[in-house]
């Protein structure tokens, strides 16, 4: 899936010698939660905006060169790759730079995540079943022979969570036999967190689009 037609680069790319004072003019004006900074057209890092309270408005960014963070992505990094950097970073804009380390544009969460929601995990008509088992035991092979043999289809599968050594994996599975997949992954041993005719996961799944659109509006 190709994200390239998403680089932004109508955003600004601070200059080391830039002041605090422009940077906390450009968050004050956005949503954003960090910017990327450079020094002779050489990325730098990214300045986070939650920092900029504890600095002084007159000094120049060179004075915090230190308070940078170094992440970011290159035109090349798959779409799955640069959510997880969102995520680890707990940020909403990712810069892109190319081989001379020189900053491209940037992807901007929302955007990326609304490539995410129109695969055909989400759009494709089916349901969504929730298992676990011990990280030592389970294979995707054998979760889509489980599917498979019920006559459904497998439409995708993710590792949504590891704890405890137990591994928590969201399929995405075609309509009919619902009832008959479950079965048979309790007979393999795995466990049932949800499934979409449970009232529970109904009720998650609205909490969470919830906090999404809010969080996305913010």
């Amino acid at each position: 899936m190709h994200i390239q037609s998403h680089i932004i680069s109508t955003i600004p790319v601070f200059d080391i010698k830039d002041t605090i004072q422009d940077v906390i003019h450009f968050f004050k004006h956005t949503t954003y939660s960090h910017v990327a900074v450079q020094d002779k057209n050489v990325f730098l890092g990214v300045l986070p905006e939650n920092d900029l309270e504890t600095f002084e408005k007159g000094k120049l960014i060179e004075e915090y060169r230190y308070n940078l963070e170094s992440f970011f992505v290159t035109k090349n990094t798959s779409w799955l790759d640069v959510l997880e950097k969102f995520a680890r970073n707990e940020a909403n804009l990712l810069p892109i730079i190319d081989e001379e380390i020189n900053v491209m544009g940037y992807y901007d969460l929302n955007d990326i995540v609304g490539v995410f929601i129109d695969t055909p995990f989400f759009t494709e008509p089916g349901g969504i079943l929730v298992v676990a088992k011990g990280i030592k035991d389970y294979s995707f092979s054998e979760i889509s022979q489980i599917v498979e043999s019920n006559n459904a289809r497998l439409l995708g599968a993710f590792i949504t969570e590891i704890r405890n050594d137990v591994i928590q994996i969201t399929l995405k599975l075609s309509d009919g036999n619902f009832g008959e997949v479950v079965q048979t992954f309790r007979r393999y041993n795995y466990s049932i967190l949800f499934g979409n005719k449970d009232d529970q996961f109904l009720e998650n799944l609205k909490e969470r689009s919830a906090y999404l659109d809010k969080y996305l509006n913010v």
